[in-house]
C-alpha cells in the first residue's frame, strides 16, 4: 500500500510538472487560434475580445494555469476552440483506436523481440544471427514515416493487398466480415510500429543474453544435464525479464508520439490525428488535454512494469 501511494503521489507532481512545462510552451508559440481573426477586417476588436473572455483568456497567465489545473482535477479540458465540442468528449471518441494500435504492438514488439534476441544469442555467429543483426540495424535506422510512405506505395498502390487509408471499408454492421475488414487496416499501422521498435530491443536482449550463457550457473546448469528449454526457461527468461519490461516501459512514449505520424499518414481518426490536427489550427485545450492524457498514459505504463518488476522480483528495489 505504501509503495502504491508513493507512486501515485509521483505520479501526480509530475502531471503537475508536465502540465506547467505544457502550458508555458504552447502560450510562447508564435501566433494564436485567434490571430487568422484579428487579421479579418470583418471581425471586430470588439468581438475578438468576447471570445477570448468567453474562453478565459483575457486573464493573466497564472491565474489560466491555476484555473485549467483546477478543471483538469474535475477532468474537465474545456471547449474546443475549432469545434466547440468538449475536449474530454473529443478525446474519449480518439483514444480507443490509439490504444488498440500502441498496445497489439507493444505485445509484437515484445514477442518477437525475445524470440529474435535470444534465438540469436543461442545461435551466435550463425546465418540467423547475422541476418537477425542486420534487420535489426535496418528496423532503427530507418525512419517511420519513410517506411509509412514505401508500405503504401508498394503494398497499397502497386500491389493493391492492403488498403491505403482509414480503418474500414464496409458499415458497422457488427459482423465478423466487418471486424476483419477492421483488422485489415490495422496491419500497415501496426506493422510499422512493430519494425521501427524490434531493432534495438532485439540486439540489447541478444547482448544481456549472450551475457548470462557466460554466467558459471549455465554451466553448472549444462553439467547436470539440462537440455537448452530447460535452461531457457528457469534461467535466461527469469533474468531477461525486469531489464526487458524496464525498457518497454521507457519506450512508451516515443511509440505513443509515433502514432501522430502514423495516424496522419493513414488517416486514422485517433489521439494522434488530432493531435495534429489541433497543432495546425492552435486549438489549444484540445492539444493540452492530449498531452495531459498521453503523459498520463505513459506515466501509468511505467507504473505498472514496476509493478510487475516487483512481482517478478521481491528484492527490486522501486525507488
Amino acid at each position: 500500500m505504501k509503495l502504491l501511494l508513493n507512486k501515485l503521489t509521483y505520479l501526480a507532481i509530475m502531471l503537475f510538472i508536465i502540465s506547467l512545462i505544457s502550458f508555458i510552451a504552447i502560450n510562447a508559440a508564435p501566433n494564436s487560434f485567434f490571430a487568422s481573426g484579428e487579421l479579418n477586417p470583418n471581425i471586430t476588436e470588439e468581438s475578438i475580445a468576447q471570445l477570448k473572455a468567453v474562453y478565459g483568456l483575457d486573464k493573466p497567465l497564472y491565474v489560466q494555469f491555476f484555473s485549467w489545473i483546477t478543471a483538469i482535477v474535475q477532468l474537465d479540458f474545456g471547449i474546443s476552440f475549432a469545434s466547440g465540442v468538449m475536449v474530454k468528449d473529443e478525446i474519449i471518441s480518439r483514444m480507443p483506436i490509439t490504444l488498440i494500435i500502441n498496445i497489439t504492438s507493444m505485445v509484437f514488439i515484445f514477442v518477437l523481440s525475445l524470440y529474435l534476441g535470444i534465438k540469436s544469442a543461442l545461435n551466435k555467429n550463425s546465418f540467423f544471427d547475422k541476418f537477425t543483426g542486420q534487420l535489426s540495424l535496418l528496423s532503427f535506422s530507418m525512419p517511420s514515416f519513410y517506411l509509412a510512405l514505401l508500405c503504401v506505395l508498394v503494398f497499397a498502390i502497386n500491389f493493391e493487398i492492403l488498403p491505403i487509408a482509414g480503418l474500414h471499408s464496409m458499415s458497422d454492421d457488427g459482423s465478423l466480415e466487418y471486424y476483419l475488414d477492421y483488422a485489415w487496416h490495422l496491419i500497415l499501422p501496426i506493422f510499422i510500429i512493430v519494425f521501427g521498435g524490434i531493432g534495438s530491443l532485439t540486439l540489447y536482449i541478444r547482448s544481456l543474453t549472450i551475457e548470462i550463457l557466460k554466467s558459471d550457473y549455465i554451466f553448472f546448469a549444462r553439467a547436470r544435464g539440462l537440455n537448452n528449454s530447460q535452461i531457457l526457461r528457469h534461467y535466461i527468461l527469469p533474468n531477461l525479464y525486469p531489464p526487458v519490461i524496464t525498457l518497454l516501459g521507457l519506450s512508451l512514449p516515443g511509440i505513443i508520439g509515433g502514432s501522430v505520424i502514423l495516424e496522419t499518414i493513414f488517416s486514422i481518426d485517433g489521439m494522434g490525428l488530432l493531435f495534429f490536427q489541433s497543432a495546425l489550427s492552435h486549438d489549444y485545450p484540445v492539444i493540452m488535454g492530449i498531452l495531459i492524457i498521453g503523459a498520463f498514459l505513459t506515466l501509468i505504463g511505467n507504473m505498472i512494469a514496476d509493478l510487475v518488476l516487483l512481482k517478478l522480483n521481491p528484492n527490486y528495489n522501486n525507488k
